[in-house]
């Protein structure tokens, strides 16, 4: 697939490691020629300098008879109108759009063939938005992600020496569950994957996966982290659009506090929130954390737009004594300079936003791609079509099917019904089947699975 990306900033810059991992053909355009030469290094891709809306640049960039546009700079207007250029000039089959403001994304019109011609808005404060929320609500969870329109859930736990996990094996986190249906999907220890049978041990570290109906899953974590307390009060650093967002939909059931060094932006978040208390004053000042009783507060939240600022305001809080601390940071090397015990979760917001990208991207019929373990891993839904004669899948046994090593069925959804992958049990057409694919490289593979023989309509 020929796909120009529109932005080599965080978003694309991701967008695109993922996509000529993919064998897709890369044309990447940006103002900026450093960032243009550290991808051209990195990945096999072509690139092209200049503004992304130009005709020009688009025609330089190959959009006469490119398949898909994904246009994701920082300013929401080039965006839109390098969709509406590419639509008009070039007849792009597909155009996928960044857009930021809430207030373009309130009135879906705006996104029409008449108006805007934008297939696939995308707006990544609000897919943060909800990344961070469930775990805020998910008190211990490292990820949370749903899957068939919310009917099936898969939540990725740290198992502790204290827990019941450790020390037994899968078979025995199952007995130890007996009323509740799911599965441990993947298991990870010391960052690499180990194979999960029913005697697969699991140990104190390991990273585990596990995936069920979204009611049983939800009893599921509770039981498992019921060490981990409930967050009552919440203090976020940042005011923006996505501190506005978060404290928005979590102002009614808790106490939520935002800090906000922007005077403007202060009052903006003061004008739209009911019940959350706004500060004006720095995150990264020690008298006011103190005076605001940080260490009475359960989770920390530092979502401003600079990491350095993100980073040292989670560092302070954490030894003023909050109880949990996340930072969003963008660049993934700042990361790597600071302890797992001093900040407990780093949040991607590229990460958060590249899932439902590709969604939109891949071959076949795919609705669902969350990207996990910090891009290393991902889990994909897909919806099989076809019969027995077209499809790779329809009427065979998963024992039958040739999965790649790295990749494993998380589950099977069949009429709203969250179904536990066995070696005995038949696909069926319109089976939404959630996979899970430790290793990114192995996607072609798994997208050939779902894809019909050209003569099926």
């Amino acid at each position: 697939m020929k796909i120009i990306i529109l932005g080599a900033g965080q978003v694309g810059s991701a967008l695109a490691s993922h996509l000529v991992s993919e064998k897709n053909e890369i044309t990447v355009v940006d103002n900026e020629p450093v960032r243009l030469q550290n991808l051209a290094e990195r990945y096999d891709l072509r690139t092209v300098q200049g503004e992304a809306s130009h005709p020009s640049v688009l025609r330089r960039a190959g959009a006469q008879d490119a398949d898909m546009i994904v246009a994701v700079t920082s300013s929401d207007e080039s965006n839109m109108i390098a969709c509406q250029v590419a639509y008009t000039l070039f007849h792009t089959p597909t155009k996928i759009a960044r857009i930021r403001s809430s207030q373009y994304m309130r009135d879906p019109a705006l996104f029409s063939q008449e108006a805007l011609p934008i297939d696939v808005p995308i707006s990544p404060e609000e897919l943060v938005t909800q990344y961070v929320r469930n775990l805020i609500v998910h008190p211990g969870a490292l990820q949370v992600v749903d899957f068939a329109k919310g009917k099936a859930r898969m939540i990725s736990l740290r198992c502790n020496s204290h827990d019941v996990t450790a020390g037994g094996t899968v078979n025995d986190l199952h007995k130890h569950f007996s009323g509740l249906r799911f599965w441990v999907t993947a298991l990870f220890r010391e960052g690499t994957s180990v194979e999960v049978k029913s005697h697969t041990p699991i140990q104190a570290g390991d990273e585990i996966f596990l995936v069920g109906s979204v009611d049983h899953i939800e009893t599921l974590a509770r039981r498992m982290l019921y060490r981990e307390r409930a967050a009552s009060s919440i203090v976020i650093a940042g005011g923006g659009n996505i501190g506005r967002r978060l404290a928005g939909s979590l102002e009614n059931d808790h106490q939520v506090k935002i800090i906000e060094v922007n005077a403007e932006q202060a009052k903006q978040a003061t004008e739209e929130l009911n019940d959350a208390i706004i500060l004006h004053g720095s995150a990264i000042d020690r008298e006011l954390l103190i005076e605001e009783n940080i260490d009475n507060t359960d989770i920390f939240c530092a979502l401003t737009n600079k990491d350095e600022t993100n980073i040292l305001s989670s560092l302070l809080a954490k030894r003023l004594g909050a109880r949990k601390v996340l930072a969003l940071v963008n660049q993934d090397a700042f990361t790597q300079l600071v302890r797992s015990d001093d900040i407990d979760l780093f949040i991607s917001p590229h990460q958060a936003t590249v899932g439902p990208l590709l969604a939109y991207i891949r071959r076949g019929d795919v609705t669902v791609v969350h990207s996990l373990r910090g891009g290393k891993a991902e889990a994909v839904e897909s919806i099989i079509h076809g019969d027995k004669f077209s499809s790779h899948l329809v009427g065979r046994a998963m024992d039958e099917i040739k999965l790649p090593p790295e990749a494993s069925i998380a589950a099977i959804v069949r009429d709203g019904e969250v179904i536990m992958p066995h070696r005995d049990i038949v696909f069926h057409p319109f089976d939404h089947v959630i996979v899970f694919i430790a290793d990114k490289g192995s996607v072609p593979e798994v997208e050939k699975l779902f894809r019909v023989d050209v003569a099926y309509a």
